[in-house]
């Protein structure tokens, strides 16, 4: 536990984005709380002294009429967009003066400058110059943000651009003008769009949580340092009008009313909360469901795949070749699905066969195709036949089918059931008898990579039933490759299919691997490092051809998911 120094009177706040909106009142309410120092950046210029003729003008349409009037009293002629220029330049300098005012009747010190924090340069300069007046900076609130909320597909270039910079190179701007150790605090004001994600929002959503992982990112290099990114909600501001208002309220959505929020600012600087980098303040930014179009539509989707781009192959080799797990071929059909209905989740999928494995040899195709044909949908779930295959060249055979599922997604989960059979009483035969690790090494072993490891004590075992206890460590980003987790996780559904081989070398001394399943059902994601139990069942075994069922639960047999129906084909040592 590190000591970090507590907000004082010689503190010294730089905040962009401080001397408007909700940033503003977030500034405000520090100095309530303790008067300090603040430097205030924004772009806005600032007047010193309005126009005699705009004084004591409050109501929009009365000014905008003063404005005109000024205009042709000069002798030019007013344009809509001069008189709007022109308006904007008055309110917005009167705002930052009712900010100062404020801050300063708290018994704080405030100053402004009008800088763009994406001009690095013009930044460091004004900051410097200011810094020799009210010492030096002890803290960052970095409030600054634009938008340009549109759908994807009609997004330009500059639209990124802009929203981009002023989150993440305004933050890099920021900390240039010092060294980030002599920072008491950094506050950065993220947002629930890059923590859930938020239709129209995709530029706005990857800033925001670049500056997520920056808050990490400094922390771990300035311990001492109170760090933490907020991810807010909606605020109840001028930006959130009646009409997202309503959309909010469609979507359950919660608006912060800026006393609650402010409150809770103060709250996330005391210094019981500087162990915590990222905090979320609001609620789950649920995706709109979109009206369905009732025709079934085909989906075709090309990927080129290498193993370069997946690390964790070398942990899945068989017969000296990196093979594609099973278990990533569905994946991909199901993460494409998702993909297709934001807010449909992922439940089951049915029929699945492996026809033929894709093996990263020489043979390994340039390009896999995956097809999706919906076979059924309504509101509450959609259902897609998935495809993956390859083209054959100069072969009387066109085409190489590699993988085929159904795949079917829910609006809800059903409620998960209870395996009645639950047994995790500990064998103390079987400790004898087993060897540990179980990978690579030893009786009953397995030949995955570390990537895939989870099985960690076999508890009973007989030739009809397995159970054993497993637990997964994460692998990185990177290391995940083209295959990453997202609603399904394909490196616990692999080993969740151990238990198998080990319940097959155990009574047959021969190994397996997945050919085709009736049905796999999710009912709740397995999280990384917790402990949860296989329950493997043997329904048959004949010649070389392996069929089970598979339960993956907790201790109380509460269920995560189940195989229906499993089979496997026996393999030569």
């Amino acid at each position: 536990m590190f000591e970090t120094a507590q907000i004082s009177q010689s503190s010294v706040f730089l905040v962009s984005g401080g001397a408007k909106g909700i940033t503003a009142e977030c500034v405000i309410r520090i100095a309530q709380q303790q008067p300090c120092k603040f430097i205030l950046l924004g772009r806005s210029s600032i007047m010193t002294d309005e126009p005699a003729w705009a004084k004591d003008c409050f109501h929009e349409s009365e000014l905008k009429k003063r404005i005109m009037e000024n205009i042709l009293a000069q002798g030019q002629k007013p344009t809509p967009m001069e008189v709007q220029r022109i308006f904007k330049t008055i309110v917005s300098s009167r705002e930052i003066h009712k900010t100062l005012l404020a801050i300063e009747q708290a018994g704080a010190q405030a100053d402004y400058i009008d800088v763009d924090v994406t001009d690095a340069l013009a930044l460091q300069e004004k900051v410097a110059t200011v810094v020799e007046r009210m010492g030096p900076i002890t803290g960052i609130i970095h409030g600054a943000g634009v938008l340009a909320d549109k759908l994807i597909e009609k997004k330009s270039e500059q639209d990124f651009e802009t929203v981009y910079a002023t989150k993440v190179k305004g933050l890099e701007n920021l900390l240039s003008c010092f060294s980030p150790g002599q920072l008491d605090y950094l506050v950065l004001f993220s947002s629930v769009a890059g923590f859930y994600g938020n239709i129209g929002q995709s530029d706005y959503a990857i800033a925001n949580e670049i500056l997520n992982k920056s808050a990490h990112l400094v922390k771990q290099h300035h311990p001492s340092c109170h760090v933490v990114a907020i991810n807010w909600g909606p605020w109840d501001s001028g930006m959130v009008t009646a009409e997202l208002k309503k959309a909010f309220a469609k979507r359950n959505v919660e608006i912060i009313p800026i006393p609650v929020g402010t409150n809770m600012l103060v709250k996330e600087l005391d210094t019981a909360n500087q162990e915590t980098a990222q905090v979320v303040i609001g609620t789950p930014m649920e995706p709109v469901f979109r009206e369905l179009n009732p025709e079934l539509q085909t989906y075709r989707i090309r990927r080129k795949l290498t193993l370069e781009a997946n690390p964790f192959l070398q942990d899945h080799v068989i017969g000296g070749y990196p093979v594609l797990p099973a278990t990533c071929c569905v994946g991909w059909i199901i993460n494409a699905c998702e993909q297709l209905y934001p807010g449909y989740k992922f439940f089951s999928y049915t029929n699945f066969k492996v026809l033929k494995g894709i093996i990263f040899n020489d043979n390994l195709a340039s390009e896999y195709v995956l097809d999706l044909k919906e076979i059924a949908k309504n509101d509450d779930s959609i259902e897609f036949e998935g495809k993956i295959w390859t083209k054959k060249e100069q072969s009387k055979i066109p085409y190489h089918e590699h993988y085929r599922a159904t795949i079917k997604l829910v609006r809800e989960i059903p409620s998960a059931p209870t395996y009645e059979d639950v047994n995790i009483e500990e064998d103390p035969r079987i400790a004898e008898q087993v060897e540990y690790p179980l990978y690579q090494t030893g009786k009953y072993t397995l030949f995955h990579g570390p990537s895939f490891w989870g099985v960690n004590k076999i508890l009973n075992l007989t030739p009809e039933k397995v159970t054993t206890e497993c637990a997964w460590q994460s692998i990185s980003y990177r290391q995940q490759g083209q295959f990453k987790v997202q609603t399904f996780n394909p490196y616990i559904a692999d080993l969740q299919t151990h238990s198998n081989g080990i319940l097959i070398y155990a009574f047959h001394q021969e190994q397996l691997l997945p050919s085709q399943s009736e049905k796999f059902e999710q009912f709740a994601m397995i999280p990384p490092d917790e402990t949860f139990y296989i329950s493997t069942e043997l329904r048959s075994k004949i010649s070389n051809k392996v069929q089970a069922d598979i339960i993956a639960h907790n201790r109380e047999g509460k269920m995560y998911s189940r195989w229906v129906g499993w089979k496997g084909t026996i393999f030569p040592l």
